[in-house]
């Protein structure tokens, strides 16, 4: 079975605070689902058309995975802690085998 990629790219914060929250509740709940954090901060460097956005990257062992700990209600209450105060785009991606 492939792994997955959990990718969140942070377009904009509009309130820190939420963020913070939401990191509190998130952390647990992805390390609970089985996901691992590869990478989490602002790029060294963008190329082409890459963005200055912060970027999270977490692995989990398949897409079953990471899609039940998003839907779980754990990680539930991390996105109402952290409801309006971002703006950003999250995909799950299978891993290449």
């Amino acid at each position: 079975m492939a792994k997955a990629y959990w990718i969140s790219c942070y377009r904009s914060v509009s309130d820190p605070d939420k963020l913070a929250a939401y990191a509190t509740l998130a952390g647990p709940a992805i390390q609970a689902g089985g996901g691992r954090f590869l990478a989490r901060g602002m790029p060294a460097k963008t190329y082409e058309a890459g963005l200055d956005q912060r970027i999270v990257l977490i692995e989990f062992d398949s897409v079953e995975a990471a899609i039940a700990t998003h839907d779980s209600p754990a990680y539930k209450a991390a996105l109402d802690a952290l409801a309006g105060g971002v703006e950003r785009d999250l995909r799950i991606v299978p891993g290449a085998e």
